[in-house]
C-alpha cells in the first residue's frame, strides 16, 4: 500500500471532500472537509484499505488563521500493511463541532474527551463529552493560544538570562 494508492482511492470515492494533501516525513496527510470526515474514516475502515486502527485524535489551534483557527487531527493505521495516514479538518471559532467517531472506534471516546477538554472542540454524538483531565469548573480550555506565555508584569526576572 502506497501513499499514492490511498490518496487516489479517497479522491475517487470523495472527489469533493479532499482540500489538500502532502507527505511530510513520508506520511500521507490529507486535509478534508469537516462535514465528510466521518464518512471518509468509515470508508477507510470498511473498505479493502483496512485502515482499522485509530492511533490518535488531537486538536490544534492557529489563531492567526481565522477561517481555519481550530483543527482536529486524526492518525489512522493499517497494522497488516504498516501504513499510516493523517487526516485533518479545520473550522472557524464560531462552529467548533465535528462528528464523533465513538461508534466506529471505541478508543475514540477518551481521545475526543481529551480534545474537548483542552481545545473546546465538541464532538456530535459523543456519549459522555465532559472534561477528563481538567476540573469541570475550570472555565477555559488551556491549550488554546489565548493568553501570553509570559507575565509582562513580572519584575523579578532579567531578560538577558533568556537570550533576549
Amino acid at each position: 500500500m502506497t501513499n499514492e494508492f490511498v490518496l487516489e482511492a479517497i479522491t475517487r470515492e470523495f472527489p469533493e471532500s479532499v482540500i489538500s494533501s502532502s507527505e511530510p516525513y513520508g506520511m500521507l496527510t490529507i486535509e478534508v472537509k469537516k462535514e465528510d470526515i466521518k464518512k471518509i474514516i468509515h470508508y477507510l475502515k470498511d473498505s479493502t484499505l483496512e485502515i482499522n486502527f485509530l492511533t490518535d485524535v488531537c486538536g490544534i489551534h492557529y489563531p492567526e488563521f481565522p477561517e481555519k483557527e481550530i483543527g482536529v487531527v486524526y492518525h489512522l493505521h493499517n497494522m497488516m500493511a504498516n501504513f499510516r495516514l493523517r487526516l485533518k479538518v479545520f473550522m472557524s471559532r464560531e462552529n467548533i463541532e465535528v462528528d464523533s467517531l465513538t461508534d466506529l472506534y471505541a478508543g475514540a471516546n477518551w481521545m475526543e474527551r481529551e480534545t474537548y477538554d483542552f481545545y473546546g472542540i465538541k464532538f456530535k454524538g459523543h456519549p459522555d463529552l465532559r472534561p477528563i483531565l481538567n476540573m469541570e469548573d475550570l472555565g477555559y480550555h488551556p491549550m488554546l493560544k489565548e493568553y501570553r506565555l509570559e507575565d509582562g508584569t513580572r519584575t523579578d526576572k532579567d531578560d538577558n538570562m533568556f537570550g533576549r
